[in-house]
This record gives C-alpha cells, structure tokens and sequence, in this order.
C-alpha cells in the first residue's frame, strides 16, 4: 500500500495529483506542520525527518522530497508513461527538471518574496529573474517540459509554476498562463484539488 503524508493545500498537493494520474490505490494520513509564521507543531506520526510534507510510506519504506517520491512513482508505475525509463534519451531533461523545483526555484522565488539579495557564487540556485528567463525559454514551442509529451516533470515544476504565478511570488507571461492552463485542466488535477477542498 501505498501512504502518502500529506496536508491539504501544500507542497504535497502535487504528490497527490500524480497518483492520481497514476490512477494507483493510495491513501493519505494527514498531518500538522508548522505554518509559515512558526504556529503550530510538527506531528510526531509523520517520518520526514524534519516534519514536512511531503513524504510517502511504500511498504514500510519512507521515501522523501517531491523530486524523490515523483522519481519513485514514475519508476514504479513505468505502464503510465508518465517519465521516461532508464536508457530512455529524455532520462536526463527528466531527473534535470525534477530536481530543478525543489533546487532552483522553490530558493529563488523564497529570496525574491523575502527581499533578499542574490549573492552569485554563494547561493546554489540562480537569481529568480534568471529562473523565469529559464522557465519561460524552454517552455518556448513545447507543450511540456518534455516537449509533447506530458510527464511527472509537469506536475512537479509546472504545479510550482502554477502555485508561485497564483500567489504572485512569480512574473506570469502568457506563455507561461496557457501552459499552466494546459496542465491545471487535466481530469487528475481537479480531482486532487476536490479531494483537498474535501469535495
């Protein structure tokens, strides 16, 4: 079985949008965190080491980070297409783009709504202006960060997208509005958003 730790409306939303794009039996196990503002604990039930979200349980094996259980699943789930295989020529822009939202972006756009200056050589992610440049120039022709082909790297970096455009953390483009439009209306995304609204 698989258990995802999860709480509504936060980083492991995306998490839960894969299952369900992986269309696997899963459950949840909700748990507290603490809030941007330091309120409230960490759930001593959860096994992230640090208390976060999200992890999931396979088996009795924790696996942790998104880019982690996304790599995970995927390879676990190779019939849903849903990132390419060991061997496969998109292998690399795959596991790049996974581990770009956790390493590159979630920093940069946290450092541009705090107000900080980036220091180059110092920081090990780029400016978040370098970031959108980025985002928006490989996006430039594809429907997916794979291209054509819709992946886990979608759901990963492009639920980001959408997250950090809706709470103006990030510059919205229209390039970068039709392609979260493109991925937010896939059947798997609104039921996880149901599923977490408690609908």
């Amino acid at each position: 079985m698989l258990t995802l730790i999860h709480k509504p409306m936060s980083r492991s939303a995306s998490i839960r949008w894969l299952l369900e794009e992986l269309g696997v039996p899963y459950e949840t196990k909700a748990v507290t965190i603490k809030g941007p503002d330091g309120s409230g604990a960490r759930d001593p039930s959860n096994p992230h080491p640090h208390g976060k979200v999200p992890a999931l349980v396979h088996d009795g094996h924790v696996v942790f980070e998104t880019p982690a259980i996304a790599l995970y699943l995927t390879d676990l789930y190779p019939e849903a297409k849903l990132g390419p295989k060991v061997g496969d020529s998109a292998r690399g822009a795959y596991l790049s783009w996974l581990a770009y939202r956790t390493g590159v972006m979630e920093p940069a756009f946290l450092e541009r709504r705090l107000g900080l200056k980036h220091i180059y050589g110092m920081m090990g992610w780029a400016a978040p202006e370098e970031v959108e440049e980025a985002l928006n120039t490989h996006l430039a022709g594809k429907d997916y960060f794979l291209g054509q082909t819709f992946s886990a790297a979608d759901i990963v970096v492009g639920g980001g997208i959408n997250f950090m455009m809706m709470f103006k953390l990030m510059n919205e483009t229209p390039l970068l509005k039709d392609y979260c439009a493109r991925i937010t209306d896939r059947p798997a995304f609104k039921r996880a958003m149901e599923l977490d609204a408690g609908k």
